[in-house]
């Protein structure tokens, strides 16, 4: 005699079953980086990035034909601590890949050891951590770890070829030193120090600062002290607002200096703060930069980006970091993480700005990068303007991964 209760049941299990298969067709990435604080504009522009690749990529099936990726979002909020609190709550909701980069070097690299101890604890739940825009060479060096992946040209790749500029411009003589005081900003001075004055030995470095990060209101005394050395660039990490307020605090002093850094040019309010201080020349480096000729694909996705967000497009790498993640998920044929990473270790991607490599020994990306000033519109060497101005970027110089690849000090532990 059958139980009354057996269809019950059926239906039941049947469910639950079709709950656990929904569960195993989605891949949860977490973006953890600041959305709030003095650097929200920098996290939510990252973000945005994200989400368009990702979305883009589910529009085309996911990966493994059917799996989606899902996007957790977690604020940083800059802090290490908060960072390790989102990284917990990423765990908690399944999460197998970390998406970071904005919350500077420090946090990310303390992200990174606390994903390594999890990993080393939990074999069969290990995740792994993208990480675009933290550059510090140590992490893809003497720290690296196999969970790790560095998607943008560390800080050594970005001197280098700041550096091979430099060497070609005869009118810098004098240069000042002045950087957030964290990892990232001495690590810059650093390599200034080390990379241009071996392509200008004739550089004279006539003075260096460090400041708080993100808490300077005023630039004032800083520039006055950049003036009493008689510097005519300054070599300098800035980003977000530290680098907007240096801009105006110069061009209220009158101080036409030339700025040399990693990325700001790509940061919301930079090209709107050169254009308001109308002195100084903002000199960056970047993978691409919005207006370079030759760069079909890259400008139809920042058309494309544009249209559907309603905001610019202006960091390729951040958008095809999901990108080469789902392209090692169908390499790999598999979610499990640890073949994940083995398919992401010399993975060639074809990006919108063209071939990119994952370095297997030290997973660095090596990737072109592209020195470029903020300059008005000319209409031949900058043809765009940008962020509602007529300034916009020219190109001084295109470098590829390989031309800009340093050795490294990896020792890589591999499960």
């Amino acid at each position: 005699m059958k139980s009354r209760h057996a269809p019950i049941a059926l239906a039941v299990l049947l469910a639950l079953a079709g709950t656990a298969q929904a569960q195993q067709q989605t891949y949860k990435i977490a973006y953890i980086d600041p959305l709030s604080g003095p650097f929200a504009n920098v996290g939510e522009l990252m973000l945005t990035h994200t989400q368009y690749a990702i979305e883009e990529v589910n529009a085309k099936g996911g990966v493994l034909g059917g799996t989606k990726l899902q996007l957790l979002q977690f604020d940083s909020k800059l802090s290490a601590q908060e960072s390790q609190s989102a990284l917990q709550a990423a765990i908690d909701q399944g999460a197998k890949a970390i998406v970071t980069g904005g919350s500077g070097s420090s946090v990310v690299a303390a992200l990174v050891q606390s994903v390594t101890r999890w990993n080393q604890r939990n074999p069969g739940k290990e995740l792994i951590v993208l990480n675009h825009s933290s550059i510090d060479p140590e992490m893809t060096g003497k720290t690296c770890s196999f969970w790790h992946f560095q998607t943008e040209a560390n800080t050594a790749m970005k001197m280098k070829a700041l550096a091979n500029y430099i060497k070609k411009t005869p009118e810098v003589k004098k240069v000042y030193l002045l950087n957030q005081e964290y990892a990232h900003g001495k690590q810059w001075a650093s390599y200034g120090r080390q990379l241009v004055g071996l392509a200008r030995p004739d550089v004279q470095f006539v003075g260096e600062t460090l400041h708080p990060i993100g808490r300077v209101k005023d630039f004032s005394p800083y520039v006055a002290n950049i003036k009493q050395s008689g510097a005519d660039s300054v070599i300098t990490g800035n980003w977000g607002q530290d680098m907007t307020l240096l801009l105006k605090a110069a061009g209220d002093a009158g101080y036409d200096l030339r700025y040399f850094n990693h990325s700001a040019g790509s940061v919301p309010g930079t090209v709107l703060a050169v254009s308001q201080a109308k002195l100084g020349q903002l000199t960056w480096v970047a993978e691409w930069h919005p207006g370079q000729a030759d760069t079909p694909r890259a400008d139809a996705l920042a058309k494309a980006y544009k249209a559907k967000t309603g905001k610019d497009f202006l960091a390729p790498r951040i958008d095809f970091t999901p990108r080469l993640l789902a392209a090692a998920i169908n390499k790999a044929g598999s979610t499990d993480t640890v073949k994940v990473a083995r398919a992401l270790e010399d993975l060639s991607f074809d990006s919108v700005v063209g071939p990119v490599r994952m370095r297997g020994e030290d997973h660095q990306l090596l990737l072109p990068q592209v020195v470029n000033t903020i300059a008005p519109v000319d209409g031949k060497s900058v043809k765009v303007g940008w962020e509602g101005t007529n300034y916009g970027f020219r190109t001084d110089a295109v470098y590829t991964g390989n031309e800009l690849a340093q050795g490294t000090d990896c020792k890589m532990v591999r499960p």
